[in-house]
C-alpha cells in the first residue's frame, strides 16, 4: 500500500533540494509547485556551478523543453555529476519525436546519464518506442499505454512515466495506471513540467521510483481536481492548483484513483 502522505510530510519536513535544469516557459510555475509541496527548488543553468550544484542536490531534473547546444552541454555535466554521487535524475523529453535534434539529445541523455525516472506525454514516449508522427511541436497527438511504459522502463533501465488522460508507469517489472486529474489541465502551458517538479520531490524521500511516480502523480492530479472545482477557467486553476498543493491533507488521498499491476 501506498503512503502518500508520509512521504508528503517527510518532504515538508526535510525540504528536499531539487535541482531544476528546467525550460524557461515554465520555470517559475515549476518552482511554486515544488515549494507548495513542501520542497525547496533551485533553477540554475550556469556550467561554471552546474556540476557542484547537481552533486549537493537531492533530486536533479532535466527538462529540455527550451533546448540549444549550451543546454545540452548543462544537461550532460549535470546528469553525470549526478549519477556519479548516486543522486536520482528525472528526464522530461519535452517535444522528443518532434524534430530530430530533440530525439538525439534524449537518447544522449539517456545513454551517458544514469535516469532514474523517464516522463513524458504520449507522443514523446511513443516516439522513443520507435513510433513515429505522434508529436505535434511539444503536444501529443496519441495516448500510450502500459505495454509502451513497460518496453521503455526495460530498454533503458528506467522508471516510465506516460502522462496524459490516464497516466501509466512501468519500472519493467511492476506496472501503475493513474486515472486522476482534469482536461482543463491541458490548457495551462507546462503542467506536465510542473507534475515532473512534484513526482522528483517524492523521488527524494522514495528511492523506489515506481512508487514515487504515482505519489506525484496522484498529489498533483488530485489537488487539480479540487482546485477545477473552483477555478472558472485555466488561470484561475493554475493559482487554485497551487494553493491545493500547498494545502494537501491525507483525507484527499481518499481521491487517488490507481490501479497497482505487479
Amino acid at each position: 500500500m501506498i503512503n502518500y502522505w508520509n512521504d508528503l510530510q517527510t518532504i515538508r519536513r526535510r525540504r528536499p533540494l531539487v535541482h531544476h535544469l528546467m525550460n524557461y516557459v515554465v520555470m517559475n510555475d515549476a518552482a511554486n509547485v515544488t515549494l507548495a509541496v513542501g520542497a525547496s527548488p533551485i533553477m540554475a543553468h550556469a556550467i561554471d556551478e552546474i556540476e557542484e550544484l547537481a552533486a549537493k542536490a537531492d533530486v536533479v531534473y532535466i527538462n529540455i523543453g527550451t533546448l540549444d547546444d549550451r543546454w545540452v552541454e548543462s544537461f550532460l555535466l549535470a546528469g553525470k555529476a549526478a549519477s556519479r554521487n548516486n543522486v536520482p535524475v528525472l528526464l522530461d523529453p519535452v517535444g522528443a519525436g518532434a524534430t530530430r535534434f530533440r530525439t538525439e539529445t534524449v537518447l544522449r541523455i539517456l545513454n551517458e546519464v544514469e535516469v532514474s525516472v523517464l516522463k513524458g506525454n504520449g507522443g514523446e514516449m511513443m516516439a522513443l518506442a520507435g513510433v513515429a508522427g505522434m508529436v505535434k511541436g511539444v503536444d501529443s497527438l496519441g495516448e500510450a499505454n502500459l505495454d509502451i511504459a513497460e518496453k521503455l522502463a526495460r530498454e533503458y533501465g528506467v522508471t516510465a512515466v506516460i502522462t496524459g488522460p490516464r497516466d501509466y508507469v512501468s519500472d519493467g517489472k511492476r506496472g501503475a495506471v493513474v486515472s486522476n486529474g482534469t482536461p482543463m489541465l491541458q490548457y495551462i502551458t507546462g503542467s506536465g513540467c510542473m507534475v515532473g517538479s512534484v513526482i522528483a520531490s517524492f523521488m527524494a524521500m522514495n528511492r523506489d521510483f515506481l512508487v514515487a511516480s504515482v505519489e506525484g502523480l496522484v498529489t498533483f492530479e488530485v489537488a487539480a481536481e479540487k482546485a477545477e472545482k473552483r477555478s472558472s477557467g485555466p488561470a484561475s486553476l493554475k493559482v487554485n492548483l497551487i494553493d491545493e498543493l500547498y494545502n494537501m491533507r491525507p483525507s484527499d488521498y481518499e481521491m487517488a484513483r490507481v490501479e497497482i499491476k505487479e
